[in-house]
């Protein structure tokens, strides 16, 4: 079963001059008790940030917290000792457990756009930890590059502890890519640009398709596509 969610569904924040938001799920002031998570996937929020501003130091705890790069970079710094810069096209995992705070900005005088994920860790009192990688996943072409994940089986990414894994997708027009998936997974997909069919259903600009209970996802670009693609478990005993 395929749920199509347009864009014009997303939930926009502004709460300040600098940061314009758009939550795909209950997050800060939004709250929607049908649109809480989808297994796993607490909070999927598309932030523009201006030059620079950011977010000064706050809190985390009891969350894998993944930031993808799309276009400017973020200088981080968090009370674990990590000073990092992260550009566009590398990815950043955060493990909150037990408790960490951190502050993001954009240090630069281009615009920042990062896509952050939270999701509920697989395991509760963690230690918090922390892992960066240049994947460089938007020069790809036509296949699923898998960004971060707490499946062993792929190799080459960052971890997370989570039983579900990111992957992203620049798919020229008139071509195909099929993802083998199982009734007791899930299936997110969140549309950066372009069109894409996904099952037979057409997805544009920061649509979104929540799927469960299918064997198979087969997607379509009638234009030049770019995407994310989140496998996730279905149950929560598989978290």
């Amino acid at each position: 079963m395929l749920k199509y969610i347009p864009a014009t569904d997303r939930h926009h924040a502004a709460p300040v001059q600098w940061l314009s938001s758009y939550f795909l799920f209950s997050f800060a002031d939004y709250y929607d008790p049908d649109n809480l998570h989808f297994g796993p996937l607490r909070v999927f929020n598309d932030d523009s940030i201006a030059p620079q501003s950011g977010f000064p130091q706050h809190p985390h705890s009891e969350m894998e917290i993944v930031t993808l790069v799309l276009d400017g970079e973020v200088t981080h710094e968090d009370t674990m000792g990590n000073k990092t810069v992260i550009k566009k096209g590398e990815v950043q995992r955060m493990t909150a457990g037990t408790g960490i705070a951190h502050s993001e900005f954009n240090r630069t005088d281009a615009a920042l756009h990062i896509y952050q994920l939270w999701f509920i860790s697989n395991q509760k009192g963690l230690s918090p930890s922390y892992e960066q990688k240049d994947v460089d996943f938007l020069s790809t072409k036509n296949e699923l590059v898998p960004l971060v994940t707490g499946q062993k089986v792929l190799e080459d990414v960052v971890y997370m502890n989570s039983n579900s894994a990111v992957y992203w997708a620049n798919l020229g027009a008139d071509k195909e890519i099929l993802f083998q998936t199982f009734p007791i997974r899930n299936t997110f997909i969140y549309v950066k640009q372009g069109i894409i069919f996904v099952n037979g259903t057409e997805l544009g600009i920061n649509d979104q398709a929540r799927m469960t209970d299918e064997h198979v996802v087969e997607i379509r670009a009638t234009k030049d596509a770019q995407f994310v693609l989140i496998d996730l478990p279905a149950s929560e005993a598989n978290y």
